[in-house]
């Protein structure tokens, strides 16, 4: 029986009720979705136009869609935290074991960053990046199919604890030793945190990879480097840091599971181990990761705040120069995160001004958004509005970053939750904050019509309102001595301002169900509000599309010969007036192999949890023989006639 099933017992099925209720979810979602396909007769539609595209139009939406799954997943988690935190004082200790609260804000970290944030750039890289650069699709569309599904299957395994296994790790979102070691956590949940990462890792390295070659070398002809948009720009920075550090995740996380799997010693505080290795290798990849987040979210910026300024974004050059410059500067300031321990003077003055330095570029480029805006024709429209809420909060957890950059500083207040406070003001104001810009902003190059404006408004206010509520009583808290990751507080003084934390979140919540509301009603009012060609009145390549953009993208690839191509040939209204003569176009088909390779994977992944070595080698097989066969199929595209594009062209959008 342990050959077929592993350390599979009955006791492993749900029997908590966390994780009755967490399987009973998942099986009624997944059930009501089901019948609704089945209802409307769309499994074959879905199959063939969906989950096997290559498109990466489709695929950025299928990223969204699974990435806003796990922010509703990640927003239950922080919603438990808060709740206990808010009602737990004193003698009473909340609704939560002290280990429960631990497996939580374990899982609250690592689905917001590695499966919500990282989803919903990756789903605005796919849709933009091509249409910027005037390519038809990504260089590897096979592996961009690929590393989707890599991803899904690493969202899937996170949560398979709560069917098989009971508890997830409760060792903090980096998993550190030695309490992520075999003897501080026998149990399962460390790893499926290190499988889970590794799959969804892989996805995002081969995604990495792609997106750098898709950049360097598929640019519409004569368009240069320094024509690039700025989106461009940070998205290929961004991809530049996931290549070069997710390998040491990878590593890193590999040498914890030989630990736990076969005894070896690499972080363990005996036989020649050493938990602080862990520390460095996990931070190398760790700190570069936040700019991973925030540098495409700062192209987004610099497209939004140019657009409803009706002005060229101010200082460009300088702009792509900061960029690079924080991309290097990331790789240098690892070791802020643990100056306790102890390394030495050294050491902490270079990573205490590294940490210092890092906030010029930043700066370079806050100074720039603002001179963009200054004597513009501002238009006060919501992609706008979260690009000034991000102004405030960012510019506000920045200077706690560079308070925390001084060593004395960090030593006394890194384990306290001011630490906590200025990690989300830089997340969700820098990343997500600008995902939400970003949506809102190019929403009508996905569907053909545009948000309520109205409600997306209100959406904003009540996060940034909600926010400041949540998140400024931590600044407080922290400063007062309030240690992090505790799930309650011997001090009855502080809990107002844990319960105005709370009610922070519910206003968030608000805000969360306000941004619902605007789809629903937007996708009721869609046909009083096309978007035409050109709803913001963008610079950029990509307006100059059909709304929605065509599964071919460009008719005719543009010929771009400076950076402003785009924008002056609109204003000289010459844009439409140039004669089109269509060619036969190659496109890649849609492929069911990605899906079939990274449900091979997924099943290996799940055998390593569970120790089902037969599992493991079909995985492991079946994944190589998919990709095998896929590399073998010689007819991977097809053609698509001048006379059909020209039909397509002609109906309008």
């Amino acid at each position: 029986m342990h050959f077929l099933l592993g350390n599979l017992t009955l006791e492993s099925l749900p029997h908590e009720w966390f994780t009755v209720a967490g399987t009973a979810t998942l099986i009624l979602g997944g059930l009501f979705v089901g019948g609704l396909l089945t209802y409307f007769k769309r499994w074959v539609w879905l199959w063939k136009n969906w989950l096997t595209s290559t498109d990466p139009k489709k695929i950025g939406v299928m990223y969204i869609i699974v990435a806003s799954l796990m922010l509703f997943r990640g927003a239950v988690d922080a919603a438990m935290i808060w709740l206990q935190q808010s009602i737990a004082v004193g003698a009473h200790n909340g609704y939560l074991s002290p280990d429960h609260f631990q497996q939580i804000f374990t899982a609250h970290g690592d689905i917001m960053v590695f499966f919500a944030t990282m989803g919903f750039l990756f789903g605005l890289i796919n849709i933009i990046v091509p249409l910027q650069i005037g390519a038809r699709d990504l260089a590897f569309p096979f592996l961009n199919s690929l590393g989707f599904w890599l991803y899904v299957a690493g969202a899937i395994l996170i949560n398979m604890f709560f069917a098989f296994g009971g508890q997830f790790a409760s060792a903090g979102w980096l998993s550190l030793p030695p309490l992520s070691e075999i003897a501080y956590s026998p149990g399962v949940g460390v790893d499926y945190w290190i499988w889970s990462l590794q799959i969804s890792g892989l996805g995002t390295l081969i995604g990495g990879i792609n997106f750098i070659v898709t950049i360097l070398k598929m640019r519409a002809p004569g368009m240069k480097l320094m024509d690039m948009p700025m989106f461009t720009w940070t998205s290929l920075c961004s991809m530049l840091l996931v290549v070069s550090v997710f390998p040491i995740l990878a590593i890193t996380i590999s040498l914890l599971w030989l630990d736990r799997y076969f005894g070896m010693h690499f972080f363990t505080s005996g036989f020649g181990g050493n938990p602080m290795m862990y520390v460095n290798l996990i931070w190398m990849w760790g700190h570069p990761e936040v700019y991973i987040l925030v540098l495409p979210t700062f192209g987004v910026y610099s497209e939004i705040v140019s657009t409803f300024s009706q002005k060229k974004l101010f200082g460009y050059t300088s702009m792509v120069v900061a960029a690079f410059g924080i991309t290097a500067l990331a790789c240098l300031v690892w070791l802020h995160h643990f100056f306790t321990m102890g390394a030495g003077s050294d050491v902490n003055a270079f990573f205490g001004i590294m940490t210092g330095v890092i906030a010029i570029p930043t700066g370079v480029q806050f100074i720039n958004w603002v001179a963009t805006m200054y004597k513009g024709k501002i238009t006060f429209i919501s992609p706008l509005y979260w690009f000034m809420g991000f102004l405030a909060c960012f510019a506000f957890g920045g200077m706690a970053g560079v308070l925390m950059s001084l060593p004395g500083a960090d030593y006394q207040l890194h384990n306290s939750l001011f630490l906590v406070a200025h990690f989300h003001t830089m997340i969700v104001s820098g990343a997500l904050f600008g995902i939400f810009a970003g949506i809102t902003y190019w929403f009508p190059k996905v569907t053909g019509f545009k948000l309520n404006e109205s409600l997306g408004k209100k959406a904003f206010w009540c996060w940034l309102i909600g926010f400041i509520l949540s998140f400024g009583p931590l600044y407080i808290l922290g400063f007062l001595g309030a240690t992090r990751r505790l799930d309650h507080y011997d001090a009855p003084g502080w809990q107002w301002l844990f319960i105005t934390a709370g009610i922070g979140l519910l206003i968030i919540g608000l805000g969360a169900l306000f941004q619902v509301a605007q789809i629903i009603v937007s996708i009721k009012d869609r046909k009083q509000n096309v978007a035409g060609n050109d709803p913001w009145n963008g610079r950029t390549l990509e307006w100059s599309t059909k709304s929605p953009v065509p599964f071919y993208n460009f008719a005719i690839i543009p010929t771009v010969t400076n950076r402003d191509q785009f924008w002056e040939d609109k204003q000289a209204k010459t844009q439409n007036l140039k004669p089109k003569t269509y060619s036969d176009i190659t496109m890649p088909k849609n492929t069911a192999m990605a899906i079939y390779c990274s449900g091979f994977i997924f099943a290996a992944g799940f055998a390593f949890v569970w120790h089902i070595t037969w599992l493991i080698f079909v995985g492991l097989i079946g994944a190589m023989v998919c990709v095998i066969i896929r590399g073998l199929d010689e007819h991977t595209e097809y053609t698509i006639t001048a006379a059909e594009i020209e039909k397509m062209e002609n109906i309008k959008p």
